[in-house]
């Protein structure tokens, strides 16, 4: 089996203010579907926006906000734990429809399991 992150990112969730009860019972349910098929690793959305993001160089400066020049931000992600990456590509389809986002799907490292 292999881990894939499953991701979006926040300025592509296109929604008004009174549908997101709506979004929020979808994702839900497409998360406990994921839970009883087995696949489901964690996830969940990301608090707050990108004036809520903290970067950490490797020198251990920390810096209030993401990357100046991002003008990408995380929204929200999932692990999934599946045998290919046909299986994967079918989750990513089924959060896309729940959170009304295009998803990024990209396989993890060997290793990347919790211990």
């Amino acid at each position: 089996m292999s881990r894939y992150l499953i991701s979006f990112r926040d300025e592509a969730m296109d929604y008004r203010e009174e549908e997101v009860a709506d979004i929020a019972a979808a994702a839900s349910e497409m998360t406990r579907e994921a839970i009883a098929a087995g696949a489901f690793v964690f996830g969940g959305g990301i608090k707050g926006g990108h004036d809520d993001a903290w970067t950490v160089d490797e020198s251990g400066v920390v810096t209030d906000g993401p990357y100046p020049e991002s003008k990408e931000h995380l929204g929200g992600f999932v692990v999934v734990d599946v045998d290919t990456l046909e299986e994967a590509l079918m989750w990513a389809g089924k959060c896309a429809s729940a959170c009304r986002a295009t998803m990024e799907v990209r396989e993890l490292l060997p290793g990347a399991e919790a211990r």
